[in-house]
């Protein structure tokens, strides 16, 4: 059976529910394994998506919240050749293509022009609804956050 993330998530709107990751090793394993060692070691829970666009995507997984954080080690580019679709989850990074470390985003439309130049490594099979109800913004004024990341 194919490995899953189960990220419990709270829009700050009074709606809390899990979002199920599967993930893909297939494509990325360095991403996954650096995904689940911090899933497991509680590094997700309680952090906000401090970035959420509108008809884009919406990002988490900074320690700080503010977007320039990241864990412990950075990971080198796996880039794919899979597309950066509706529930795709892809890491993100800064202009270094080996600068990824903890913070991910989950697209919330097609974003093809992301595809080849970010790391995808995971797919939203349920809870998608919830990532669409995050509250927007750069930062969102009342930031949703993950209350908990658990691999399954």
């Amino acid at each position: 059976m194919a490995e899953k993330l189960i990220m419990t998530v709270d829009n700050n709107k009074g709606e809390k529910g899990d979002v199920t990751i599967l993930l893909r090793p297939d494509l990325a394993p360095l991403h996954v394994e650096q995904i689940t060692r911090l899933a497991k070691d509680g590094f997700y829970d309680g952090l906000e998506f401090h970035r959420v666009i509108d008809g884009f995507m919406a990002q988490g997984g900074c320690p700080n919240g503010t977007g320039m954080g990241g864990a412990d080690k950075q990971i080198k580019a796996e880039f794919n050749k899979h597309p950066h679709i509706e529930g795709v989850c892809s890491m993100a990074r800064s202009s270094n293509p080996n600068s990824a470390s903890s913070q991910f985003f989950i697209c919330l439309d097609d974003a093809g022009f992301l595809d080849g130049q970010y790391t995808v490594w995971g797919e939203v099979e349920s809870g998608m609804e919830l990532v669409h109800a995050l509250p927007k913004g750069e930062p969102p004024r009342m930031p949703g956050k993950i209350v908990k990341m658990t691999v399954a």
